[in-house]
Formats: C-alpha cells, structure tokens, sequence
C-alpha cells in the first residue's frame, strides 16, 4: 500500500513557518494524488480483467482455444463502460496467469469470423488450424499459401490468400519454397 508517512503530517501541523507549512501541505497533497492515481490505475485493472474473465469464461475454465471467442477491446469497453483507448493501455504489457500457462492479456483480443452457418469463431482458431495443416504437411512438397487457403476453405474457413500470408507470417513461418526440405 502506498501511503504518506505520518511523520509528515505531524511536521505540519506543528509547524510555525508559513513557507514550510506551505512546503509540506504541497508535498503531502502531491503524494496523496498519487497515492490515489495507483489505487485507481489497480481498480481500472481489476475491472477489466473481471470483464475479460466473464466474457471468456469458458475459455479460462477449459484452457482450450476453441472456447476463445472473439473479443475486441469494445466488448470490453461497453461491459465496463470505460474508453476503448483506456481498455487498451490497461491490457497492454500485461500478462494473466492460469492453470495452463501465462500470457500476453493482448492474446485473447481476436477479431471474429463468421462461418458459412452463422457461427462466429475467433480467427485465432483459423490461425491454429493453420499452424497444424502446415505441421503436418509433407515437408517435401510444402503448401502455397494458394493451397492452404484451399484446405482451410473446406474447414468452412473461408479466407483469402493474402490473409492466410498474414496468419503464416504471425507464426514467423516461411514461405513453401523455404519450408521444403529434401
């Protein structure tokens, strides 16, 4: 806990020099201001992770990606009725520990994507799916990403070349012709 020492306050009130009391009562009002801005700053933290955790709850109860749903830093904005540029300081560069595992609070921000039945998934299972068809293909003949867009199609996951790039390249994975081996 942060706090001003009592030491301080006492020199205050038995102080009879106007610019030390002066002096002192700016000092004390200073670390009192920032006494509160900590408390507040942990308050608006706790409140944004409670939102988070309700909303993905059955994510933090299972540990499993498929029950990350997608989340944006509105979702959390409205829920807590704070600014998404708040939402987004507060989840930056913190991390969240769980049963299985630690990590970035910015991870379970995902954008959703809409299947051909009207499901909304969050695209980091498109990008999971992806990170496991380029695992276990044959390394001699690695997919284009022409193909892997083919292949995440018949998953329902219908999205274009480009996007499939992106999604490689936030798993730093080659392209196919550095993938190959012989």
């Amino acid at each position: 806990k942060i706090f001003v020492n009592k030491r301080y306050e006492k020199m205050l009130t038995e102080s009879k020099d106007k610019e030390t009391s002066d002096f002192l009562k700016q000092k004390i009002e200073s670390a009192n201001w920032f006494a509160d801005a900590i408390k507040q700053r942990e308050n608006t933290l706790q409140n944004v992770m409670s939102a988070i955790l309700e909303f993905q709850h059955d994510y933090f109860v299972s540990g499993d990606e498929i029950d990350l749903k997608p989340m944006i830093l509105m979702d959390i904005a409205e829920i807590i009725q704070m600014d998404i540029s708040t939402i987004s300081r507060v989840s930056n560069s913190k991390y969240v520990e769980t049963s299985f595992g630690t990590f970035l609070l910015k991870e379970l921000f995902s954008e959703a994507y809409k299947k051909e039945d009207g499901t909304e998934i969050s695209t980091k299972e498109i990008k999971l799916k992806l990170q496991k068809i380029i695992e276990s293909e044959d390394k001699r003949k690695p997919f284009t990403d022409e193909k892997l867009s083919k292949l995440l199609g018949e998953n329902e996951y219908h999205i274009a070349r480009r996007t499939v790039a992106k999604y490689r390249e936030h798993f730093n994975i080659p392209v196919a012709r550095l993938r190959r081996t012989l």
